[in-house]
């Protein structure tokens, strides 16, 4: 039931389309809540965003700094200003012309302290699965004997205090439902007698009958395939959607889902046609978005890893990999990759492969783990389910052609094990790729981001062109991203690390005990630069990856004297050589302008508008700061002060341009320079009028003599560069024919053009 009456809609000042121009993420939190997001409302009209892009909203454990941890799907988060809180953010937002998106969490809801915030979960501990509330939740009550495992106590039940109080049992502060008619029984009677069992935390690890996200234990996953639990789940989305509140929806990992089609399928039904849909979905290298989903497409970690691919030198990137190999004695890529699919498959989800394995049988019990570590991609499918030929001969290999075969037929027959396993690939691709491998190889930090190929990271034009014509074609919708509150690095900081497949050289000997260690901090201090607290935050990143890769130390196994000499290898980079600064300019302008001009719906994360230097989350979700007086100045004629303030220029003038002139950005067509140069320029036009230029790889083409008689044949008419605030503008006013790269290029490396009417 909703919060309040719903109210009436008010025109916006500029009609707001359904879908996006641009959108710009907002984490909201306790110290970030709606009005806050409401006070930036102007800067971000002015910016020239289309859509507000809001993490979770809905009801989250308290205190919570992100809002992935829902605890009631049926009333928006209070803690951020409740319903009233958001109703007004989206007023605001639409009298300056802009929409809101909201971010939902379909996959799962929280096991929270204290447990009656979850009322459906509680209700479940309870009652039992005769409870109305069962059907929200994986549970394999089986093989649980009766009962749901509660990993939450601090050590073996054996030696924790559990006593009965009323209608609940209690361990300290926390406190557990009883069963009807059980609270007179002796103690272990009593624990008998409930649907639930009070655990060791680490039992988790290979007794828990719940499916979770990834291995968050305080993550339950939600049965959102069941039509009354979406019916539930959704109803007050559906609300602010029907509203008018909200204009588009991300679904959050939306892999986690027994059905993603059928789910998107249900979704589109409820909210219409016009609500705009991008899923949290990501795809290996070759792999296509299902071409039956109705959505618009991804959030757009496919296009992030042609972004960054296309500045990164693959030459370079081999030396650094000859180099890291021969100072660390790390194995390769796939050989990493593969090893820590199957640690993590075989200890942090021993409880899912459990799962799997009764449901195919003692006899298949090999050929579901090879598969699985041998799959190639996230998922499959109830409407794909054949697992990749490669994948399958390398599993067969392990456990022998006929089982694999066997289990390629449950794919198909049977979806129960389908869905489950579908859902374990897809949180095994996660944990062990991006929490666990990308920890582990470092040659070059930029390419270990999510949607990354670490093996391969190099990006030729003709594969980014092609990329691009193909989102055009079929997706033109989708969003692209280059910085997200999940992404390890931000764009800025990959873009200076980037440097390094230019100037192997630059990363030195890094010193230390653990080389591998050493290569981390190196690039992160190289990444971070001068950028405020670099030495805590570069500390705190470290960390949090030493106990990713737990090569050395866990997160459930921590080693105190290893990791108290962590901090010790967050140095500062030291001098660098001015060719570093200029290269860093090229690769964070560079990738600015192709996202923001590309095909697709591009997202600015907060702050992000201006130079954004973050590392892992919690370092990425700090309180956004908007560079409001700086965005004024420049607009009051001001030249850019830094590559921060060319960067906040270039992001304005192409957003305005998105929003008060769609067209231009329709179709996509490569255009390729001529001369000795010409692999260092990557150019494109968009509709008949936009043209975007980028410089890649400028070390490189510093070294060969610059541009030299280089040159952009052009389309038919006349050129007029878009006129941002410069130093020192192009030499020509505009251009036909073609453009003198070293003329058009001469005050910055990127240029963005408009066909003169």
């Amino acid at each position: 039931m909703s919060q309040q009456t719903s109210r009436p809609r008010s025109e916006p000042a500029v009609p707001i389309p359904a879908t996006p121009a641009s959108t710009y993420r907002l984490q909201l939190r306790p110290s970030f809540p709606f009005a806050a997001a409401e006070a930036a409302v102007p800067h971000l009209a002015s910016l020239g965003v289309s859509h507000l892009h809001l993490s979770p909203v809905l009801e989250a454990v308290p205190g919570s700094t992100h809002g992935y941890d829902v605890t009631d799907h049926s009333r928006v988060r209070a803690e951020l200003g409740g319903e009233d809180g958001l109703r007004a953010l989206a007023a605001t937002a639409r009298a300056h012309g802009l929409g809101l998106v909201l971010d939902i969490v379909p996959n799962h809801m929280a096991v929270p302290a204290p447990l009656r915030l979850n009322r459906p979960l509680w209700e479940v501990l309870r009652d039992g699965p005769d409870s109305p509330y069962a059907r929200w939740f994986d549970i394999d009550w089986a093989a649980g004997g009766g009962q749901v495992l509660l990993p939450v106590l601090p050590g073996p039940a054996g030696s924790c205090e559990l006593r009965a109080d009323g209608d609940v049992l209690r361990h300290g502060e926390q406190e557990f439902p009883l069963r009807p008619g059980t609270e007179g029984l002796e103690l272990p009677e009593l624990l008998a007698a409930q649907f639930y069992r009070p655990a060791w935390w680490r039992e988790a690890r290979t007794a828990l009958n719940y499916r979770r996200f990834f291995t968050i234990a305080e993550l339950i996953g939600v049965r959102v395939e069941d039509p009354e639990v979406f019916a539930a789940t959704h109803a007050k989305v559906l609300e602010l959607v029907r509203d008018g509140v909200v204009g588009g929806l991300r679904i959050d990992h939306v892999d986690g889902l027994a059905d993603p089609g059928q789910y998107l399928r249900r979704l589109r039904g409820a909210v219409g046609p016009d609500c705009w849909v991008v899923v949290e979905k990501i795809l290996a290298p070759r792999e296509q978005l299902p071409s039956g989903w109705p959505v618009a497409g991804t959030t757009g970690y496919d296009a992030l890893h042609r972004l960054d691919g296309v500045f990164t030198d693959p030459a370079g990137t081999a030396e650094l990999v000859r180099a890291y190999t021969d100072s660390t004695g790390s194995a390769p890529w796939e050989e990493t990759a593969g090893a820590c699919a199957r640690e993590v498959l075989t200890g942090d989800l021993a409880a899912e492969l459990a799962t799997l394995e009764r449901m195919a049988g003692a006899e298949l019990r090999a050929a579901v783990r090879e598969l699985l570590i041998a799959y190639p991609v996230y998922r499959p499918y109830p409407e794909h389910p054949e697992p990749d030929p490669g994948a399958v001969e390398r599993a067969a290999r392990a456990a022998g052609p006929d089982p694999v075969a066997r289990v390629r037929r449950l794919l198909l027959h049977d979806p129960a094990f389908a869905a489950r396993f579908a859902q374990t690939s897809a949180a095994l691709r996660a944990k062990s790729l991006e929490d666990r491998a990308f920890y582990r190889y470092a040659p070059l930090l930029s390419a270990t981001e999510v949607g990354g190929e670490p093996g391969a990271p190099a990006v030729s034009p003709a594969r980014f062109h092609a990329y691009c014509a193909d989102l055009a074609r079929r997706w033109p919708g989708s969003g692209t991203v280059l910085s997200t509150h999940d992404t390890k690095r931000s764009a800025d900081v990959r873009a200076r690390i980037a440097v390094l497949s230019q100037a192997p050289e630059l990363m030195g000997a890094p010193e230390g005990p653990d080389p591998q260690l050493a290569w981390v901090a190196r690039q992160g201090a190289l990444g971070l630069g001068d950028a405020p607290e670099a030495r805590e935050r570069l500390a705190e990143a470290l960390l949090k990856g030493v106990r990713e890769a737990a090569l050395h130390t866990s997160w459930t196994e921590p080693d105190e004297a290893y990791e108290a000499a962590v901090a010790d290898y967050a140095r500062p980079a030291g001098a660098l050589p001015p060719a570093f600064a200029e290269a860093a300019r090229a690769n964070l302008l560079g990738s600015a302008l192709l996202h923001l001009a590309m095909p697709g719906v591009p997202e600015v994360y907060q702050g992000a508008e201006t130079e954004y230097r973050a590392l892992v989350d919690p370092d990425n979700r700090r309180p956004a700061r908007f560079p409001r007086a700086a965005l004024a100045r420049l607009d009051a004629g001001a030249a850019p002060q830094d590559p921060a303030e060319e960067k906040l220029a270039l992001t304005a003038a192409v957003l305005r341009l998105r929003r008060s002139r769609p067209g231009l950005f329709a179709g996509y067509a490569p255009l390729a320079a001529r001369g000795p140069a010409a692999d260092h320029c990557l150019a494109f036009a968009r509709s008949p009028g936009l043209i975007a230029v980028a410089t890649r790889l400028s070390l490189r083409l510093a070294a060969a003599g610059g541009w030299r008689d280089t040159v952009l044949p052009l389309p038919p008419g006349r050129w007029v560069p878009v006129p941002l605030p410069a130093q020192e503008p192009p030499r020509a006013a505009s251009y036909a024919g073609k453009a003198p790269l070293a003329d058009l290029l001469s005050s910055r490396p990127v240029s963005l053009l408009i066909h003169q009417e």
